[in-house]
């Protein structure tokens, strides 16, 4: 146990010293604009807008409960046959034949015991996740054209490595076809060179159609074809560890789910409850004794009180089912909690272990070039040999590839920790 606290310690402590991205206005303003523009141009934010009128307009509804309703009645009926009893030899008619009634009805609720209030609440609730939905889908559709964005740039320096590769293996072939002129090298070192040539031609031209893949996408997300940027460079701030779950939208999202089922248990539990109201109505109507065919004005107010006071358990049965239904919203928010937190771990290790990488590939790229310069001479002066220069320009490229992979690593990580944590860059 002692040894998990301090290792839980030891991850406290190096995450309060860890740097996530964060915005720079000078070098990253081309990704922000192209953000903001994804923002009006991707369809599934103009889907999320309108879910977030549908609430509004859900809870406009819901308050309008607290009016009165007014309703205007006419009826006519025809009853046969005449409702008449004999009375001293005569036939008295009790009801008309010909029955018409117009009336303006009124009912108020006037106690529910809070049924309307856990009402608005919900629907102040389901607004709330709209807008926190709205959130969460701009936070993941920033940090995709993000992904897209330093993607394409990690590919134009992969092509770059491979026009400066292409051009040394260029100078190469001049370099043998001299000396195949001169007798002093074999044609099989000009035709092994072209091979190499068109083996880093195809590598290119792969890359390059991975490029024109990533412009389609561009253009998907944001409608614009091509960036300008051509660097990784990222500014972080340090984070402290109570605040990294806080700006989650996943999280905030899914416990608003949780707010949401406990808000229907409470208004499910209303069911129990009684509501009284006021009921009033006026107009007219024939059929009053003794001149039964007359129209004469009438009006009735009251009160009403409705209790519930056996169902068979269903309300019961139905508080027990949002309950379980509240309970399954909450094991589901620690769960995504637990996996967010597993996440960032693995983030910032990955980042750690890039960072670490990189600070020693510099070395490696020296000799490399170095390696390179001197098999390139060699070969120039005769002493080398074509085997020799393709070795160390394969060396070369290796560490330069390298040097880039590590460089579009680190960028990865600072974008997943940064996503993770809520972190808004735009």
């Amino acid at each position: 146990m002692k040894m998990k606290t301090k290792a839980v310690t030891s991850m406290v402590v190096y995450i309060l010293f860890v740097q996530i991205l964060s915005a720079q206005t000078n070098k990253m303003e081309e990704l922000k604009n192209l953000v903001n523009a994804s923002f009006g141009h991707f369809p599934k934010i103009a889907e999320v807008d309108n879910s977030i009128l549908i609430a509004q307009e859900k809870l406009k509804l819901t308050e309008l409960n607290k009016q009165p309703d007014f309703t205007a009645d006419a009826s006519y009926a025809y009853v046969k046959p005449k409702i008449e009893l004999p009375l001293n030899g005569n036939k008295f008619q009790f009801a008309p034949v010909n029955n018409f009634n117009a009336a303006l009805n009124g009912n108020y609720t006037l106690l529910d015991f809070g049924r309307l209030k856990a009402l608005i609440q919900q629907s102040k609730n389901e607004l709330t996740f709209a807008k926190h939905n709205k959130e969460l889908v701009q936070h993941q559709l920033a940090y995709q054209v993000a992904n897209i964005y330093y993607y394409s740039i990690y590919l134009k320096k992969a092509i770059a490595i491979q026009d400066t590769i292409l051009h040394t293996l260029a100078e190469n072939k001049q370099i043998i076809e001299s000396q195949l002129k001169n007798g002093t090298a074999l044609e099989i070192d000009l035709l092994s060179i072209q091979s190499n040539i068109d083996a880093e031609e195809n590598r290119k031209t792969e890359i390059s159609t991975l490029m024109r893949k990533q412009e389609i996408l561009l253009e998907y997300a944001t409608g614009v074809r091509s960036i300008a940027g051509n660097s990784f460079e990222l500014v972080g701030e340090a984070v402290e560890f109570n605040r990294l779950l806080e700006n989650n939208l996943e999280l905030l999202v899914a416990q608003d789910k949780v707010e949401q089922a406990k808000q229907d248990v409470s208004i499910v539990s209303m069911k129990y409850r009684p509501v009284m109201g006021l009921r009033a109505s006026m107009g007219t109507r024939n059929g009053y004794i003794p001149n039964i065919n007359d129209m004469r004005f009438n009006y009735l107010g009251g009160l009403s009180f409705s209790m519930p006071l056996y169902n068979g358990g269903k309300i019961k049965q139905q508080v027990k089912l949002q309950e379980k239904l509240a309970d399954q919203q909450t094991l589901a928010l620690e769960s995504m909690r637990k996996t967010v937190e597993k996440d960032i771990y693995q983030s910032l290790e990955e980042l750690k272990s890039a960072k670490e990488r990189l600070s020693r590939s510099s070395s490696q790229i020296q000799v490399a070039k170095a390696a390179n310069k001197l098999a390139m001479s060699k070969l120039k002066n005769g002493t080398g040999t074509h085997l020799e220069t393709t070795a160390a320009n394969t060396n070369l490229q290796r560490t330069l590839l390298n040097q880039l992979q590590l460089e579009f690593q680190v960028c990865n990580a600072q974008l997943e920790v940064a996503r993770l944590t809520g972190k808004k860059f735009w």
